[in-house]
């Protein structure tokens, strides 16, 4: 079960998150995907976008191998090497969240090689 909470007495949302996530049911944690190549264990491309969709997809296949989806997110949490490459990376990022948007923060981290990195947490059915 996911339940958007959006207080009118905060500010609303700037982007493809929901301030605040009601969760309830079996929890998966998935930890930092980085941004490589399962067949190859290569970084996936040289600029944010190609290794943000590398991480999502990622994220996916666990996601997959629990039974869950996307939709059954509750909390993102992006690691970015360069706070500039947060727009290119919020547009891939989008392609994958559905709504209710799941809870995210987002911080400027030295994460190896990579460009971005992420986590989630999420609520499976039943």
């Amino acid at each position: 079960m996911r339940k958007p909470i959006v207080s009118p007495k905060g500010a609303a949302p700037r982007g493809p998150y929901t301030p605040a996530i009601l969760a309830q049911g079996p929890m998966l944690f998935v930890s930092a995907q980085g941004p490589f190549d399962p067949a190859t264990g290569a970084l996936a491309g040289d600029d944010v976008r190609s290794q943000a969709r590398q991480v999502f997809d990622n994220i996916s296949a666990q996601l997959e191998e629990a039974g869950a989806t996307w939709a059954d997110v509750v909390k993102v949490q992006v690691f970015l090497a360069d706070f500039a490459d947060f727009a290119a990376m919020n547009e891939v990022y989008a392609e994958y969240v559905v709504a209710p948007y799941p809870a995210r923060t987002t911080v400027h981290s030295k994460i190896g090689a990579s460009l971005v990195a992420a986590d989630v947490i999420a609520v499976l059915p039943g």
